[in-house]
């Protein structure tokens, strides 16, 4: 029984559409070729929900006693708890700088 090494956090970066080496953030309204804020939401989002699918798809398979390697699910289901976290507090800073930025006085 081989265990797979666990990826970088690069790995849980490039699930939300970052790229850890990238020269130039993406611009608000995506008009010089790069993916809008917007666009990047959206992927992370759609990449939270596959994750989130495959755990549930494997948790049915090891509660039937269709799959055979337990250990897949467990990592796909602490894969889709990291991501939800990781989304949770990336949602949670950013409703911190909206308000942050709606207490300036102008």
């Amino acid at each position: 029984m081989a265990i797979a090494p666990i990826g970088s956090a690069s790995a849980l970066s490039g699930a939300f559409g970052v790229s850890p080496a990238a020269s130039k953030p993406a611009s608000v309204s995506g008009t010089d070729g790069t993916s809008g804020f917007g666009d990047m939401v959206g992927k992370a989002i759609n990449s939270l929900q596959s994750t989130q699918a495959n755990a549930d798809h494997l948790a049915t398979q090891a509660a039937t006693g269709q799959l055979q390697d337990v250990q897949q699910y467990m990592v796909a289901s602490t894969e889709a708890s990291l991501s939800t976290e990781l989304t949770v507090a990336v949602r949670n800073k950013a409703v911190d700088a909206f308000n942050e930025i709606m207490r300036m006085s102008v």
